[in-house]
């Protein structure tokens, strides 16, 4: 991309006195940040055109990515760097007299996503920009995010994410590609001219979807794609009759309720109504995005739609998005008068399903009264879909009525979204090899029998350019120096790394950046958080949302037992240990809250007590997100990744701490398994049963959780500390979770997550860290061992993976 300077001075200033009345003297650092970035959108808004333009002069096929969440994360920096504009920009700045870092902390973090899947996402976008292929995603655009988490009291409270309380300058509203969505209503039939029968829904709510685009910039290139949300508005939520009659809250009842669609990620859905909103919030991105990209067809091509599969193929981000499916079947028969087996036929040419779960509770299921009073024609189509594929099941295994109850798409009470994608989609993968293989042998095995060809694994990446180019630049200049700049686009080549391993000055070279990391750490949360961290101490890292499988409970009972043993045994002395949690639980999962609350309080008790000053200290980030994780993996030691083995299906931050050097704690599990194949055993620290074990021990029904405590008398200790008063002085606060452990409630066994049998094992990993980390030369090794061999693990190869396997794209070069 050309920049010229003087261009970009006067662009600058232009926009300053155009949007807000000043001049560069009397502009802030808001007013600063949105000149800056309206300015780089100018420059990039030239190859977005060019880039739409190609794809319209020379057909090809697009992939459009549907997903509830896109964890994008600030968006000046990133595109900037991928411009390869940011140092000129900054040196412009400069020029003015303005700090760039200044302008760029400014930026709120776009909160459209949660956690690993909306991340995931985000990563992929970038690198099918990267690698020139014609990808777009598909989503919400959600108000107020999930929520901005403060912690009171050691309490986690939610509070509205405000991210658009200014102008997004990197969104362009499409007023003139709004469509509508409907929800509730009557099926109502007419006629086609050629007599069949036309279905269409009679006094259904109408809901305006209007589109907001983001640009998806790619990597030294000139390709541009889009990220497309969607918000919710009523066409007639103002009724100024009402209002006259002095009923304004009635008069703005219908605005309300359809704005509430696109107002917050995932909604507490405990309760009926917070099932239907999300339902809603479903349905509507998924039937816009259709709309859409069938508009598109068909001014494009007409309206023969055996060539829509040439041209589409749409991956189903896990199952939030699969009423997509029914949805084009309702459009293709409805709409333009397709016959079922017609429609079908393009419908299962069309989708992918991606599936990112390996828990029974994660896959989603609906009510059947929600479901069919929200979207009456769309049950009538899955009723229709599940009457098909259980007289293909009764054909198939004739006599195993269990078989064909335990697959079919409605039973129960129930709509069951996993069974519909599978179904009805030509590819269903899992994103690391163990969770594939789980799918395909324990939790979808039937399915699996049935369309063994469908199943493959694409193990999940990251974008380099935003974790490592963008989040470290100093570990990158370094990488650069050492073996040329050639990763940026292909990370493999970080394995000429490995020449550079015993040579004594580079690993010296490598811990003094990685200290620079850590004291930047510490001011920013000294910054933040009025915390006082010890760049000298090992800094040992989880983040990752609040869920009782990723064993943040594992964590802090640990640093219970060291607080414990730190105090009994004055022979004792490891080296300093920062322990640093970053979590948020949903706002109805009381227990994932009482495990924030535990953490925060434990940490209140050991930072406040001198015995331990200097040796240990608990810390937890307040709101984690992506720029936050900016922060945190470039400064992080220890990758703790201890889920349960068998449950993370693959799990994307462990190969953001390898990318930056931290070495992984962790179990055989997700993409763990494949980490520790590439790095190599000796360069991590593995523990804890493995997912065949635990399989071993549920069919034989045979965990005790008790014996567990009667071994190991520290973690007995650590246990009745939950309820003795030590941390709690009403004895109550965490006695949910001490129950859950021993006895088990609500129904489920004890400890379903195997925390107390892998205690042990977890406590004498850590003493391998411990050891391991006062050796730093041996330490440094290790962590330069894992960045040289993380090349696997971009999303460039991932995506590379899914192109060749599934979505059968070509590269679009634009010039």
């Amino acid at each position: 991309m050309k920049f010229n300077a003087d261009e970009f001075k006067e662009n600058l200033t232009a926009r300053l006195k155009r949007q807000y009345g000043k001049d560069i003297s009397q502009a802030n650092s808001h007013d600063l940040f949105d000149a800056v970035s309206a300015s780089a959108l100018d420059l990039i808004m030239d190859n977005w055109m060019k880039t739409r333009r190609e794809y319209e002069k020379k057909p090809c096929k697009q992939l459009y990515y549907l997903s509830a969440e896109f964890l994008m994360g600030r968006a000046l920096s990133n595109n900037l760097i991928n411009t390869l504009i940011k140092e000129p920009v900054i040196d412009v700045l400069k020029s003015l007299n303005l700090d760039y870092n200044l302008i760029e902390d400014q930026e709120p973090d776009a909160a459209l996503g949660n956690g690993g899947l909306g991340r995931l996402a985000a990563c992929f976008l970038d690198s099918l920009a990267t690698l020139d292929y014609p990808g777009h995603g598909y989503g919400i655009r959600y108000e107020y995010g999930m929520f901005e988490q403060h912690i009171e009291n050691g309490y986690q409270v939610e509070y509205p994410d405000n991210w658009l309380a200014h102008r997004d300058p990197w969104e362009v509203k499409r007023s003139d590609l709004s469509v509508i969505v409907k929800f509730g209503g009557n099926v109502a039939v007419a006629k086609w001219p050629n007599g069949t029968d036309k279905f269409y829904v009679d006094n259904a709510e109408e809901i305006v979807a209007t589109p907001y685009d983001m640009p998806i910039v790619g990597y030294d290139t000139n390709t541009v794609n889009t990220l497309r949300l969607w918000q919710a508005s009523s066409p007639n939520g103002f009724d100024l009759q009402l209002f006259n009659e002095m009923q304004y809250h009635r008069a703005v009842v219908r605005q309300n309720d359809a704005e509430n669609i696109s107002r917050v990620l995932y909604p507490n859905d405990s309760g009926p109504s917070g099932k239907a909103l999300r339902l809603k919030q479903q349905y509507f991105f998924s039937s816009a995005s259709l709309q859409d990209i069938v508009r598109h067809f068909v001014s494009e091509h007409g309206t023969d739609f055996t060539k829509f599969p040439s041209y589409h193929v749409i991956q189903l981000n896990d199952t939030h998005p699969v009423v997509a499916i029914p949805e084009l079947m309702r459009i293709l028969m409805d709409e333009y008068a397709l016959g079922w087996d017609e429609a079908w036929s393009v419908v299962t040419k069309t989708f992918a399903y991606t599936n990112h779960t390996i828990l029974a509770e994660a896959l989603e299921k609906w009510p059947i009264g929600i479901f069919q009073e929200l979207l009456p024609r769309i049950y009538q189509i899955i009723e229709e879909i599940n009457r098909r594929f259980i007289m293909e099941l009764r054909e198939k295994y004739p006599t195993d009525y269990q078989r064909q109850n335990a697959m079919s798409i409605i039973s129960n009470g129930m709509v069951h979204m996993a069974w519909l994608a599978i179904h009805s989609c030509f590819s269903v993968n899992g994103v690391a090899a163990l969770h594939t293989e789980l799918l395909k042998t324990q939790e979808l095995k039937n399915w699996y029998e049935l369309y063994p060809k469908k199943f493959n694994n694409k193990t999940n990446g990251v974008t380099q350019r935003r974790w490592l180019l963008c989040a470290n630049p100093q570990l990158s200049e370094f990488i650069t120096r050492l073996i040329g700049d050639e990763w940026k686009k292909d990370l493999s080549q970080l394995k000429k790394l490995e020449a550079f391993v015993d040579d004594e000055k580079v690993l010296k070279e490598f811990l003094e950046i990685k200290q620079a990391n850590k004291r930047a750490l510490a001011n920013y949360l000294k910054e933040t958080q009025n915390e006082f961290l010890d760049p000298d101490s090992i800094y040992d890292v989880q983040i990752k949302r609040l869920h009782e499988y990723k064993r943040q409970l594992l964590n802090i009972f640990h640093v219970m037992y060291l607080y414990n043993r730190l105090l009994e045994d004055p022979s004792f002395n490891p080296p300093a240990r920062t322990f640093i949690f970053g979590a948020k639980a949903a706002s109805g999962y009381r227990r994932a809250k009482t495990i924030i609350k535990l953490i925060n309080t434990v940490a209140e008790r050991i930072n406040n007590d001198r015995r331990v000053r200097g040796k240990l200290r608990v810390i937890f980030v307040e709101n984690y997100r992506v720029s936050v994780a900016e922060k945190l993996f470039p400064a992080s030691d220890v990758s703790e990744q201890i889920s349960t083995a068998g449950k993370e299906a693959s799990g994307t931050g462990n190969m953001k701490f390898m990318i930056n050097g931290a070495v992984t704690l962790g179990t055989l599990d997700g993409a763990n398994i494949e980490i520790v194949e590439e790095a190599g055993k000796e360069n991590a620290f593995i523990f804890g049963l493995t997912a065949d074990e635990i399989i071993k021990i549920e069919n034989e029904h045979s965990y005790n959780p008790q014996k567990y405590l009667e071994r190991n008398p520290n973690l007995a200790k650590v246990m009745n500390q939950l309820v003795d008063g030590t941390y709690d002085p009403s004895h109550q606060l965490f006695r949910e979770i001490y129950d859950s452990l021993l006895y088990g409630i609500e129904g489920q066994r004890p400890d379903v997550y195997y925390v107390l049998a892998d205690f042990s094992a977890y406590v004498e990993a850590q003493e391998k860290v411990a050891a391991a980390y006062t050796n730093r030369m041996a330490w440094a090794k290790m962590a330069m061992l894992n960045i040289a061999r993380s090349g696997k693990f971009s999303s460039d190869r991932t995506i590379e993976d899914y192109v060749r396997d599934i979505w059968k794209l070509n590269k679009v070069i634009v010039k």
